[in-house]
């Protein structure tokens, strides 16, 4: 019995260390992923304010350089006072020399108080000359290093206005650029504006003067009526017509068109406020504004009007140009605008 406990030990598999290794596996993995994404976003954050760091940092060596140079001022007066001081001593020293010696000159009996006196003051003019010149020495080198100082920042302040020159440089070509632009905008206004004149001119001409249609701001505007039956979308025999002197007009403008002016005829359907009744095709008023504009442009199409210079746009009430709701104002509402535009 023993020996069969042992063999179904035996037969029994251990999983335990695979899964520790394959979990330390894992581990490892995150933890490169972690390291790469900590180490991207460093370089990402120091190539952002690499610019103004080294802008900081030159203003930083500018403030440094200048207290340093203000030190450097300070110590040079102070050895410039010393300085003053010893020759102002040296002169008296030299005046007391030159009394004693026309004393000693004068008084033989007294010559050799005479001579130790010069003796000393001859020991203490070399002496004040030795420190006088190395006051003068250090005097010297605080020069030099003043000067150094000097050129270290006239070159910090030579890089920041070359990079303040470089900005404004920048600037004036960004706003240079930005003139060009609205002068070249103003220009192809000016000029759709004068094919859109020209284009009014010649629909008044060709088009037969009636009431109902009418130049409203620069829109050329027909009534419904001149155009459809009532409640309906599709050209009647009339509108036909118009729509015929209409596409005339707009092929002979398209050939003046420069093709650099990317124009357009707009052809909006408006309706007036009253709900539709009865089974018609249309539910409601923006379906037929949308139809009769629809209409319009195919009817365009078809006569050669290219297809890319036409929009159909459909309003239904909302967009009136009269209040109120009497016969004339609701007529007035019902209309189609024609627009020549930029795409």
């Amino acid at each position: 019995m023993a020996l069969g406990r042992n063999r179904r030990r035996e037969r029994g598999v251990d999983y335990w260390p695979g899964f520790v290794d394959a979990l330390s596996t894992l581990l490892l993995a995150i933890m490169f992923l972690l390291t790469v994404f900590v180490i991207a976003q460093f370089i990402l954050g120091r190539e952002i304010s690499g610019r103004d760091e080294v802008l900081n940092r030159l203003n930083s060596q500018i403030a440094e350089l200048t207290q340093l140079l203000a030190l450097e001022k300070s110590g040079n007066q102070d050895l410039q006072d010393t300085l003053a001081s010893l020759q102002s001593s040296l002169s008296s020293s030299e005046s007391e020399r030159t009394r004693l010696q026309q004393l000693l000159d004068s008084g033989a009996g007294s010559a050799d108080v005479a001579n130790q006196k010069v003796g000393r003051l001859t020991d203490e003019l070399d002496a004040e000359r030795q420190v006088s010149a190395r006051a003068m020495s250090q005097i010297e080198l605080l020069n030099q290093q003043i000067a150094a100082l000097r050129a270290q920042i006239a070159a910090i302040e030579g890089a920041l206005q070359a990079s303040e020159a470089k900005d404004q440089a920048s600037q004036a070509r960004i706003a240079d650029l930005g003139r060009r632009l609205n002068v070249a905008l103003a220009q192809r206004v000016q000029e759709l504006n004068r094919y859109r004149s020209d284009f009014f001119g010649r629909l008044r001409e060709i088009l037969s003067d009636r009431e109902n249609i009418r130049i409203v701001g620069d829109r050329f505007v027909f009534q419904s009526e001149v155009l459809f039956p009532v409640g309906g979308a599709d050209l009647d025999a009339a509108g036909q017509g118009e729509m015929d002197k209409l596409a005339a007009a707009i092929l002979e403008l398209a050939q003046e068109i420069p093709e650099e002016i990317n124009w357009v005829l707009r052809v909006d359907g408006h309706t007036d406020a009253s709900p539709l009744t009865g089974t018609g095709r249309y539910r409601d008023n923006w379906e037929l504004s949308s139809a009769r504009a629809t209409s319009v442009v195919k009817y365009l199409i078809s006569r050669g009007v290219p297809a890319n210079r036409l929009v159909a746009a459909g309003f239904g009430e909302f967009q009136p140009i009269a209040e109120g709701d009497t016969p004339d104002t609701l007529a007035q509402n019902r209309r189609i605008e024609l627009k020549l535009t930029e795409r």
